[in-house]
């Protein structure tokens, strides 16, 4: 996206200096990386990652402004998931593609926003291998938000331990050693001091969790790190040796909650309040079935057939289940057979929203390739939401996550350069 600087960096790339990034990587997060890593980071200009940050922080301080919003994303919380000690403020991401306007430009559209931590140590890891393997100058900034790399550090350590010490804060996640989030959590751990916990394995003593530590100790757990997706605990069975709905005393950092009330739910309220020009037209799918969604989706512009039979597909729409993660479940050209086989019950925890072109705009030896830029947001609880740094997804094919574009180069997990 700024042509001098991709032209010099294809020009002067090696299969060695990709070869050593990855070693570097490995190094540094014991052991190597469970999915793709990309060949190149992209070069972009500053302002166009502020307008996503902002873009990101304006549409989550609606959404959280905005109590009958709240209310309803609330009711979507499934049984036994309404975790008790909700705190004021989550995590947060953003994801953005890129596509051309009418008018020839680039310009962002919302992919979805997720109150969710991502992988905020690994991807400063993979900034670092990037620089020193393919000797990248100086003067290209990563950091966003008025940060180094000194006080991004210690950001993420704010919004993690909280005033806690770090025996007592615990990163958790669902079988965590064979996640592919793995690199990140041994960093994150590494950085802070905290444990790596199963989550099934965390025990309750009257009112407080506990962990055991390698030396089969209980130890008290004051702050919770959660990365556990109650989707994957849903999916797998997983039966954890507490009620997460019982007010333990304990803090989290990152409520399980707001994994639900900022997510792919709010992409048709941020749609139809008319604010945000760049969050796609959508609807949920209840809505869309009754009338009233598809008639908004055609007032705003998005192609839709007339109304025929159970044969009609809908070539401009994707169909996206609200909490799934990695892309899993997303459908693309629906028919309307397929959306009225979704059962009653189920049809407002899905959404279908108008399908976004990524506009291929990265020069490779294998064609052009598509971006997907994640900005990643730190708000620790005594301080204020600051966008931190930004996440790339390089890909040719429909679905812009690394498990979409296997058996491919120069696509993958990567990251964003900016002048």
């Amino acid at each position: 996206m700024i042509p001098a600087l991709r032209e010099t960096f294809n020009r002067k790339f090696t299969g060695r200096a990709y070869s050593e990034m990855l070693s570097l990587l490995a190094r540094r997060c014991d052991g190597a990386i469970p999915f793709r890593v990309a060949e190149t980071p992209i070069f972009v200009d500053k302002p166009l990652l502020e307008e996503m940050a902002q873009q990101g922080s304006a549409m989550s301080r609606y959404l959280m402004s905005d109590a009958t919003y709240l209310a309803a994303a609330g009711s979507a919380i499934p049984a036994g998931y309404d975790v008790a000690g909700q705190n004021a403020h989550p995590h947060l991401t953003a994801d953005f593609a890129l596509v051309r306007t009418e008018s020839g430009d680039l310009a962002p559209k919302l992919v979805e926003i997720q109150a969710f931590p991502s992988v905020f140590a690994y991807q400063v890891e993979l900034c670092r291998a990037y620089r020193e393997a393919f000797s990248l100058a100086d003067g290209l900034g990563t950091f966003l938000g008025g940060l180094e790399e000194g006080s991004y550090w210690e950001l993420l350590r704010r919004t993690v331990l909280g005033r806690h010490c770090a025996e007592n804060v615990v990163l958790t996640e669902v079988d965590p050693f064979h996640q592919k989030t793995y690199p990140d959590f041994y960093v994150t751990a590494r950085r802070l001091g905290i444990p790596i916990v199963d989550i099934a394995a965390v025990e309750p003593v009257g009112d407080r969790l506990h962990y055991r530590d390698a030396g089969g100790r209980l130890v008290p757990i004051h702050r919770i790190y959660n990365r556990a997706i109650a989707d994957e605990l849903i999916a797998r069975k997983i039966k954890l040796g507490f009620d997460l709905t019982r007010p333990w005393e304990v803090e989290w950092a990152g409520h399980p909650n707001w994994y639900f009330l900022i997510s792919k739910y709010s992409i048709p309220w941020l749609s139809g309040s008319g604010r945000f020009p760049l969050v796609p037209p959508a609807a949920f799918v209840d809505d869309f079935l009754a009338g009233p969604g598809e008639e908004s989706l055609a007032g705003a512009g998005v192609s839709i057939p007339a109304r025929g039979d159970s044969r009609t597909v809908y070539a401009d729409l994707l169909l996206k289940p609200l909490f799934s993660f990695a892309g899993k479940g997303i459908e693309f050209e629906p028919s309307r057979a397929r959306l009225e086989s979704i059962p009653q019950a189920e049809r407002g925890a899905c959404i279908v929203q108008q399908r976004m072109r990524f506009e291929p705009t990265i020069e490779s030896p294998f064609g052009l390739t598509q971006a997907e830029i994640r900005i990643l947001y730190m708000w620790p609880d005594d301080g204020e939401l600051t966008p931190a740094l930004s996440l790339v997804r390089l890909g040719r094919g429909k679905m812009m996550g690394v498990d979409h574009n296997k058996n491919q180069e120069w696509v993958g997990g990567s990251a964003g350069f900016y002048i």
